[in-house]
């Protein structure tokens, strides 16, 4: 006797559902996403008791003959593909023709639709896969769909779900996803007879954001630049400034054709985007739209259409990684509109600052040496032990700078100019520049200022000169396993851009003989591993020393300006200038803030001057 049967049609969408329904969020977002197909300009979903007892979701699209209808329910029948040309270039959220027969053979199932010009609609009534009832329905035009009793006929499934307050919070989020990447859509959220949100068809995602999210985060929200062109990849939507972030990824959102999805390459390419722009262990807040033909992009990965692959992972990525580049360096200009250059004080203000904060009006800037870089950094009664220093010129010695010369030549306040929006008013704690602008108060951490300084010189440098190499006392070798060597092999010259003497020495074996000067690496051959483990996860045309920035904060972090080192009026005014001129001013680079504004709002309202 033969042991293979073909199971019947009920037990295979059954074991189908388990695929494409695992909870209330899964039925929730396979009905909802049928309905912005079907071309829907307002959808309304109800729950009760987390979406175990009832789903229901309305829209106004274009609904279903009865013949539709009927077919509908059957497995892998699709309004969306009809040949194997079509399912290599899906421009719909839904296509495989799974989602309402696997919904309807593990609930209590009832679909009515209708059509804008018919006259009566069409009501369908399914219990466990098996329909009992096909009737003419007085419905709106549209389509209706009722989902009760979810997982009745498979208690073991049902035991797997959470609390209902947790299926609710899962089934509001998926809402969520959906209003975000849909905003021309009118969406409404019912929960348990309660009205939860009713959001109206927006004009633009900014607008959408904030009636989910609220006005403060959308204010801290970047217009992404895309790149476009070259990449064929339009990149939309809108991503948080550097230093903004949470804790975990609950607000990086990333829509490809939009259809929410998760995706390792995004994910990289998010982290890379935002290298030294976020505290390590933080993700950024994202709202990120991606543009990209059809054909380059398989979705037919999961049944839940969870994961995507692209044709030219590398291309996205790059795409996404120059696209958020620009937008953070682009976000310059609206901190530029608010602190443009430090204001020169008024003599009577000057006579007023701490000592700490002005110091001698004359005052000689040196240079110091960072290894083979000469970095122009402020003068500091250090407690550390600073690079050597190089004496100061005979230009830079001699005479007063004519800043005080022009304070001593005019008695009168000194007028800023009109591009000089604020004014240094002191040093707070020996480590906070207070700042005076006509937003309010300003506050500079002078560690975290003078780390972002450094860095950025200190980059820009090595990438012009090369990076300055040590010889090691003893050459030290290595094995690595397979992809790992042959990675190394492929990019040796990048390595040695870096700074890092490697060479193959054998079969998956590499020698290492000298490493970067400012580097203090105990083990080389510990210290490789981890740097061909960082530079794996990188794109193709990152700059070859991507990785030497995580070396090169940490070093600038033990050259910076401490906490408790006095700095000198002047020295205060240079820092802040060289601050507003980096590429990335508002964070240090390890993603910590250097500014931070106190709004004069903030102020009355803690002096009871406003409500």
């Amino acid at each position: 006797m033969s042991r293979i049967q073909l199971l019947p049609e009920i037990l295979a969408s059954q074991v189908a559902a388990g695929e494409v329904v695992e909870r209330p969020a899964s039925v929730v977002k396979e009905l909802v996403e049928n309905s912005i197909d079907a071309g829907a300009r307002t959808i309304q979903t109800s729950i009760r008791r987390g979406g175990i007892s009832l789903i229901r979701v309305v829209d106004d699209g274009c609904g279903m003959d009865p013949d539709d209808a009927l077919l509908c329910l059957e497995r892998h029948a699709t309004s969306k593909i009809r040949s194997s040309e079509d399912l290599a270039a899906i421009g719909t959220l839904g296509f495989r023709g799974e989602a309402l027969p696997s919904i309807a053979s593990v609930s209590r199932f009832r679909l009515t639709t209708r059509e804008a010009g018919a006259v009566a609609g069409t009501e369908i009534v399914v219990s466990g896969g098996r329909i009992e009832t096909v009737r003419d329905g007085g419905e709106a035009p549209g389509t209706q769909i009722e989902v009760r009793s979810l997982f009745y006929n498979l208690p073991a499934r049902r035991k797997f779900l959470r609390s209902e307050n947790t299926e609710s919070r899962n089934v509001e989020h998926q809402l969520y996803l959906q209003a975000t990447g849909h905003p021309q859509i009118a969406f409404a959220f019912v929960r348990d007879e309660k009205i939860a949100f009713q959001l109206p068809a927006a004009s633009s995602l900014r607008e959408r954001i904030r009636d989910l999210h609220g006005s403060d985060l959308v204010a801290q929200l970047l217009e992404v630049q895309s790149a476009g062109g070259r990449s064929r990849i339009e990149i939309s939507g809108l991503i948080g400034r550097a230093g903004l972030s949470r804790q975990t990824r609950t607000q990086q959102l990333v829509f490809v054709n939009g259809r929410a999805i998760e995706s390792p390459v995004l994910t990289a390419a998010l982290r890379e985007g935002y290298h030294t722009a976020l505290m390590k262990g933080q993700f950024p807040v994202t709202f990120l739209f991606l543009t990209i033909d059809p054909a380059a992009v398989d979705v037919n990965v999961h049944p839940a259409k969870r994961e995507v692959r692209f044709r030219d992972p590398a291309g996205v990525r790059e795409a996404l990684v120059e696209a958020i580049r620009r937008t953070l360096e682009g976000g310059r200009s609206d901190w530029q509109q608010q602190f443009s250059a430090p204001a020169e004080p008024p003599v009577e203000r000057l006579n007023q600052l701490p000592e700490i904060a002005r110091g001698p009006q004359q005052t000689n800037l040196p240079h110091r040496e960072f290894d083979q870089f000469e970095l122009r950094t402020p003068t500091v009664e250090s407690r550390f032990a600073p690079p050597p220093v190089v004496p100061p010129s005979h230009e830079d010695a001699e005479g007063p700078p004519a800043w005080s010369e022009n304070l001593a030549n005019n008695g009168d306040a000194i007028a800023a100019p009109a591009s000089q929006e604020f004014q240094i008013i002191g040093v707070l704690n020996k480590l906070y520049v207070l700042m005076e602008n006509a937003n309010g108060l300003v506050l500079v951490d002078q560690h975290a200022a003078h780390e972002r300084v450094l860095f950025e010189e200190l980059r820009r440098r090595m990438e012009e000169k090369g990076v300055p190499s040590q010889r090691l006392l003893l050459p030290q070798t290595f094995d690595l396993p397979p992809r790992d060597a042959e990675w190394v092999e492929r990019n040796v010259a990048a390595l040695q851009k870096m700074g890092i003497g490697i060479e193959p020495f054998g079969a998956n074996t590499f020698k290492i003989d000298s490493l970067p000067t400012f580097l203090h690496a105990v083990d080389a051959a510990t210290f490789m591993r981890e740097v061909i483990d960082g530079l794996r996860n990188m794109s193709n045309s990152s700059s070859a020393l991507r990785l030497g920035e995580d070396m090169i904060a940490k070093t600038v972090c033990r050259h910076a300006v401490k906490a408790n080192d006095p700095l000198r009026y002047l020295e205060v005014e240079k820092l802040i200038r060289d601050l507003l001129a980096c590429e990335l001013p508002y964070c240090c680079p390890h993603g910590r803030p250097t500014m931070i504004q106190i709004s004069l709002g903030e102020l009355e309202k803690k002096f009871g001057r406003k409500v």
